[in-house]
């Protein structure tokens, strides 16, 4: 990179802060970042590979290559300087990367590779709900990914919550959360779609900037910068969003097989 490009790369971190929005699958990480998304100085991502990125690159330490010339310097430049590099085009001030940062793994790597402060919003729903928005879901779009991986419902749902699968991953960052709650922003759910602007404005007090009047009808599809999610990759309306943000029950909660909640112990 030559001294003109840092200097801009630079300016352009100067006044950045870091996020990262963890949560379930299905628990309104859509909603929550349409909506924040109207604000021109925040930036929230869809689903994020940073963090796969760096895990990628810290594992190469144990590489022969790298344990046979060993120079961490060189290499520790380029691991710290992955989030600076990934958004250095993006114009927000506010970067809110969604990713499961707190599981032990990621929160180990990330404190030791990553100089700047950040903190996180962690999306809480009741497991039970996300997996009948899951079962939804897939039982009324062929195109859903998991359709691949199961003919029952608990085969399907098996898919879904096996280590590193779609749900455990969040589900293991979730609850390593309580670990560093001096850094972690709860938001429930329910009160997210019930209160939707009182959320929203203690959400903008952890994150210290000022209130933003946002739009809760009519809702649009998730456009960060010009990118959007393309849901023929993992089947469609996976990323919809309502146009109401209103809660409604879902009679799919009642096909959750017994087995899947006695052997993941998921209370309501």
């Amino acid at each position: 990179m030559n001294l003109k490009n840092q200097s801009l790369l630079d300016k352009n971190q100067k006044n950045k802060k870091l996020f990262f929005l963890i949560g379930y699958p299905r628990s309104g990480n859509t909603l929550l970042t349409s909506l924040l998304n109207q604000n021109p100085i925040i930036g929230c991502t869809g689903n994020s590979i940073t963090l796969e990125m760096m895990s990628r690159l810290y594992s190469l330490k144990e590489d022969e290559l790298f344990k046979n010339f060993p120079d961490h310097k060189s290499f520790d430049n380029v691991l710290h300087s992955i989030f600076d590099l990934y958004y250095s085009d993006w114009p927000q001030q506010i970067i809110i990367d969604r990713g499961p940062v707190t599981t032990p793994g990621n929160i180990k790597m990330i404190q030791e590779c990553f100089g700047a402060e950040f903190k996180c919003i962690i999306l809480l729903r009741d497991l039970k709900e996300v997996l009948a928005s899951y079962i939804k879901w897939f039982t009324n779009e062929p195109t859903a990914f998991v359709n691949k991986y199961g003919n029952t419902i608990e085969e399907k749902l098996e898919y879904l919550m096996k280590p590193n699968g779609a749900i455990h991953r969040q589900h293991i960052a979730i609850q390593n959360s309580y670990n560093y709650k001096d850094i972690c922003y709860y938001i429930g759910y329910n009160d997210l779609v019930d209160n939707t602007e009182q959320s929203l404005i203690n959400l903008y007090k952890f994150i210290g900037i000022n209130w933003y009047e946002h739009n809760y009808k009519n809702l649009k599809k998730i456009n960060i910068n010009g990118i959007t999610y393309d849901d023929t990759v993992i089947g469609n309306n996976m990323h919809a969003v309502k146009n109401e943000i209103k809660k409604e029950y879902n009679s799919y909660i009642e096909k959750i097989p017994e087995t899947i909640i006695k052997k993941y112990d998921i209370r309501t």
